[in-house]
């Protein structure tokens, strides 16, 4: 695997501080935010200077009830290509649910959402990872993701969970210590825990960024300085094998480049007293802290070949001479799933709570209806912001009636497309309701709706539609 080093998250609105900070090994882009065929000039440039730049998806679901939809694999594929990248990352999360394998509306979540950790899932998680492995010109990693409910009847934790799924299929993973953190105020569980189960011998790299804690639930934000609790859980991994790269999250309120730069040192600085503290506890026992833990390439590749719970070849590190050739280690073979009612189970089950979470209907049973209530907010509140970035005009025509007409708005109407198709069905809401009430205003949100959907402004019978398909969602 590749020795990736200290990262961070390249944004545009930081694409010239990122530029400009000392020590940037690597950077990571959300794949949906680029085309292959244009990228952006900045990530050009950090390429020509031999910075790697790794694209890291948010919308393929491989957890999902339905297979991986083969265009946005091949979109995934085609900017791993673009950009040379040596692997690519995604999340073990549901994105979307409904459709025609549940015979229910098709409903977006804008938002990663966790897998129930159940063998249901868990099969229908291998099978889909393993059609992206095959569509993927490069290796595939995914990440844990942070979560503010809990599934009810869980058979097995998060560690186990993503062991077994590496054992499985090979995959890499890609560890968010944030997340494991945010897992631990939302839901009890600890980090220390699903580090011991984790085969670390599978680790990619790892994500660090900052949130807040509010009434007791903590918010996952990537807009605030990364906390001592989640640099004491990076210390935590870092001491038990060695991170191939580390990389900060920022995705808002972007600070000067300046503490960007501290909050690299503080990391780069964990990382290292972490790995001094392991090197001296082998040096101590004469063993490392877990499976192929501290030994060279060659001798990890020997253990998986030995059958150890390891994926995906020996991991980097520096070594004085070239090691003898070994074998590669061969990947699992491919287990279908056992009962092909698993998809539609969890499609039944995955729809129930999505509905409830941005449709308004009643909480699925076993599940924490405060949690959701706190769940379903922060989705309404996270659709209000990105459509705010997508479609700039509508905050400047609505002024401070936007974010307030948004958010009831998307209390009882789902996503059903992307945030660009979420502006244009919020503002054909508005306009069939008369809004905004200024003739100026309603003037310029008529002509910004026309121009971007090529129809007439909506009239009765827009109303009449729209109305029977909400209705529809309700049911």
């Amino acid at each position: 695997m590749t020795e990736l080093g200290i990262g961070i998250g390249w944004r545009p609105e930081i694409a010239e501080a990122v530029e400009g900070l000392a020590g940037v090994d690597w950077v990571e882009v959300v794949a949906e935010n680029i085309c292959a065929d244009h990228l952006p000039e900045s990530l050009t440039r950090l390429r020509r200077r031999g910075v790697t730049v790794v694209p890291h998806g948010v919308s393929l679901g491989l957890g999902g009830a339905d297979r991986p939809d083969p265009g946005r694999l091949a979109a995934l594929g085609e900017k791993a290509v673009a950009l040379g990248a040596p692997l690519v990352t995604e999340h073990i999360a549901f994105v979307r649910a409904g459709g025609a394998l549940t015979a229910s509306p098709a409903l977006e979540a804008g938002h990663l959402l966790p897998v129930p950790r159940t063998r249901d899932a868990l099969d229908v998680l291998c099978e889909n990872v393993r059609i992206a492995q095959d569509a993927l010109p490069v290796p595939l990693a995914l990440e844990n993701i942070a979560a503010l409910i809990a599934w009810p009847g869980e058979e097995m934790s998060e560690g186990r969970f993503l062991a077994e799924l590496v054992e499985r299929t090979g995959v890499r993973l890609l560890i968010d210590v944030a997340n494991l953190h945010t897992n631990h105020v939302n839901r009890g569980e600890d980090p220390a825990r699903a580090l011991a189960e984790l085969p670390v011998e599978a680790l990619a790299y790892v994500h660090v960024a900052g949130g807040v804690e509010r009434d007791g639930v903590w918010h996952d934000t990537h807009a605030h300085p990364v906390p001592r609790p989640v640099l004491d859980v990076l210390a935590d991994l870092a001491s038990r094998v060695a991170p191939p790269g580390v990389l900060l999250e920022r995705d808002d309120d972007f600070p000067p480049a300046e503490e960007l730069a501290e909050e690299l040192t503080v990391i780069r600085a964990t990382v290292s007293g972490a790995a001094a503290a392991r090197r001296d506890a082998g040096a101590g026992t004469g063993a490392g802290t877990s499976a192929g833990a501290g030994k060279r390439p060659a001798e990890r590749a020997l253990l998986i070949g030995a059958g150890a719970r390891v994926s995906g070849g020996p991991m980097p590190g520096p070594v004085p001479e070239a090691p003898p050739a070994v074998p590669e280690a061969v990947a699992p073979a491919p287990v279908p799933v056992r009962d092909e009612g698993a998809r539609q189970r969890l499609g039944l089950a995955q729809a129930s709570l999505l509905s409830a979470l941005v449709a308004g209907t009643p909480v699925p049973e076993g599940f924490d209806s405060r949690r959701l209530g706190v769940q379903s907010r922060a989705l309404a509140a996270k659709r209000a912001g990105v459509v705010a970035k997508v479609a700039p005009e509508l905050p400047d025509i609505l002024g401070r009636e936007f974010r307030p007409a948004f958010l009831a708005y998307a209390r009882s109407r789902p996503m059903n497309g992307g945030y660009r198709r979420d502006a244009l069905d919020f503002a054909e809401h508005l306009l069939i309701a008369g809004r905004p009430e200024d003739p100026v205003a309603h003037r310029r949100l008529t002509r910004w709706w026309q121009d971007r959907s090529g129809h007439r402004p909506p009239g009765p019978a827009a109303r009449l539609v729209r109305a029977a398909r909400h209705a529809l969602v309700r049911r």
